[in-house]
């Protein structure tokens, strides 16, 4: 399970630190052995010294991973109808061909909808297009807002910070509210002005969930939310996902994530009928 994952995993990082720690003692007494003797033994002791603070950079380093998102929720926006989305066909990949199939879809407000399939099935292009809004065989209500998550994070805007993409996501633009969101994703200080494109994998995944929550969508579509989110942070997510109120349509390949967000509808695109045309 995710519990059991994170209890390996965080113990797999405490014995690393422990190992580091002890590395760094030990080597200390020998720079301060070497910086007694005098001559070259002192730019031995010198170099030393700038690798142990490097090594204590790393220690922290996963000292600040340790930390993990805080409890957060995607409210949606107000006035959703009952009726969010209605899907009669849907576009698959069935023998290296796109082929459009028939199905049956009428997703409510409140409803989470999983789409399952086998890789090559087309998943990701299909909730590209779904997150268009206009794709053939969709229909979205009028005046829903679409939130869109994509496992390659190619919809935010590379060139833009952190805090520009942010702001440009909020109704009212009150950056001390701004902030208070993006730390709760453990997005502060030197990271609120770095270029979307300079951030991991995982900060950008962070990014993309607290734009999110800012934007208040009334349909939520995600592909492969947890590929590059750090495994503390699952549980959280998975609990907002769970709670989220509008109508979701998600993506995702790892059971013990999903079966913590409440599903009430799965569609198999490997069991719907391509059109013959």
């Amino acid at each position: 399970t995710v519990v059991r994952e994170i209890s390996a995993r965080v113990e797999k990082e405490r014995r690393a630190n422990a190992k580091l720690a002890k590395e760094t003692q030990a080597n200390k007494d020998k720079i301060n052995y070497f910086a007694a003797k005098g001559g070259k033994m002192r730019l031995v002791a010198k170099k030393m010294r700038a690798e142990i603070e490097e090594a204590e950079e790393n220690k922290i380093d996963v000292r600040k991973e340790d930390k993990t998102i805080r409890p957060f929720n995607i409210e949606p926006h107000k006035d959703i109808p009952l009726e969010v989305l209605k899907l009669t066909s849907v576009k698959v990949i069935k023998d290296h061909e796109p082929k459009q199939a028939d199905c049956d879809v009428v997703l409510k407000r409140g409803e989470h909808l999983q789409i399952v399939g086998p890789n090559g099935i087309g998943k990701t292009t299909l909730l590209e297009s779904l997150a268009g809004g206009h794709a053939t065989g969709e229909e979205v209500a009028d005046g829903v807002k679409i939130g869109y998550y994509r496992q390659d994070f190619s919809n935010l805007d590379f060139d833009k910070t952190v805090f520009q993409t942010l702001m440009d996501s909020m109704k009212r633009k009150l950056e001390e509210e701004m902030r208070s969101v993006a730390a709760g994703f453990l997005l502060f200080g030197d990271v609120m002005r770095s270029r979307v494109g300079d951030l991991s994998e995982g900060q950008k995944g962070l990014v993309a969930f607290a734009k999110l929550k800012m934007e208040e969508p009334g349909l939520l579509i995600l592909d492969e939310p947890t590929n590059h989110i750090n495994f503390r942070h699952i549980p959280v997510i998975a609990e907002a996902l769970n709670e989220y109120k509008g109508a979701m349509i998600l993506v995702s390949h790892v059971p013990d994530f999903v079966e913590k967000i409440r599903i009430d509808e799965v569609l198999d695109l490997s069991k719907l009928k391509t059109n013959k045309k």
